[in-house]
């Protein structure tokens, strides 16, 4: 659980360990000398964006900040963070990785600001995420299961090895993120901003994916199973990807380079507009098995 006097008390100890004033610690994170004095009251306690900036310039990590069963010093966190890895002090660090405290599933996020942070992994399930920031944040491994996410940006994160179930994601931008290896089950995602987003490895399965921008985008051993694909433009090269038991509906390749990619038992695909498309000898055979339109595909080689 995290309380205010708590929090307050831990900044104040930290802070006078590294010999910072109230008003040279405000500089440092560009707010008033008397917000820090109101953490340190335990009248106000910062957000857990400033939390991670604080973590940061006492060289601990959020753990610190975290009531824990027993008592541990500010002292102790900044000698424990300045020790040398060895073996005589590895039984003195924490040996799990998820031992901080810090939970934010079953919450309403609005507007805030999770930028750069890391290590979220499963504390946002079931949360609710509008018009917040997620830029550049390390969200590798995360995991999300009933979650409602509209209108936040995912520009540069790191995605990959996610695990998404069950959500619905609308008005999203994920400008060059990485989604490499992520597993995308059972969701609902429209109008979204993939734009230069990586997909290698990508697996998506039982889910609408719908209106979404698709400009450079990396498809490479992607698979789409049991999917509805609609409103979709495919461009660049697809390479080794997968596409089984999808609905096509007003779906075009344009300008695509088509791969050792597999389609098979696909609904509609005969709607499928190929507009200046390649496809090498393999591609070709499958494309014509689901009974594609190939007029607007060169075969290569």
């Amino acid at each position: 659980m995290l309380h205010s006097k708590s929090i307050g008390q831990k900044i104040a100890e930290a802070r006078k360990k590294i010999n910072l004033s109230q008003g040279e610690l405000a500089r440092q994170i560009s707010i008033s000398p008397q917000a820090v004095g109101k953490w340190e009251r335990g009248e106000s306690m910062p957000d857990i964006a400033t939390l991670n900036r604080l973590a940061g310039i006492f060289a601990v990590d959020l753990n610190y900040f975290a009531d824990a069963e027993t008592k541990t010093t500010a002292a102790d966190h900044v000698f424990e963070k300045s020790r040398s890895k060895n073996a005589t002090d590895t039984a003195a660090l924490p040996q799990k990785k998820n031992e901080w405290n810090w939970d934010m599933s079953q919450g309403n996020w609005t507007d805030a600001d999770f930028s750069g942070l890391k290590n979220l992994k499963e504390k946002f399930s079931s949360s609710n995420l509008k018009n917040c920031l997620f830029k550049n944040a390390d969200l590798s491994g995360l995991t999300l299961a009933k979650n409602n996410i509209e209108g936040c940006d995912f520009s540069e994160a790191d995605l990959r090895s996610s695990k998404m179930q069950d959500s619905n994601l609308l008005k999203n931008t994920f400008l060059r993120c990485s989604l490499i290896d992520a597993v995308l089950y059972k969701n609902n995602i429209e109008n979204c901003d993939f734009t230069a987003a990586d997909f290698s490895g990508t697996e998506m399965q039982e889910l609408n994916f719908e209106k979404n921008d698709l400009k450079e985008v990396v498809w490479n051993y992607t698979q789409f199973k049991k999917c509805n694909l609609s409103n979709l433009i495919f461009s660049g090269t697809l390479q080794n990807c997968h596409f089984e038991h999808c609905s096509f509906y007003h779906v075009k390749f344009e300008n695509a380079v088509l791969l050792n990619s597999f389609f098979k038992y696909n609904e509609r695909f005969k709607k499928v507009e190929f507009v200046n498309c390649q496809a090498d000898t393999l591609t070709f055979a499958f494309l014509k098995n689901n009974y594609a339109n190939l007029s607007g595909i060169t075969l290569i080689g």
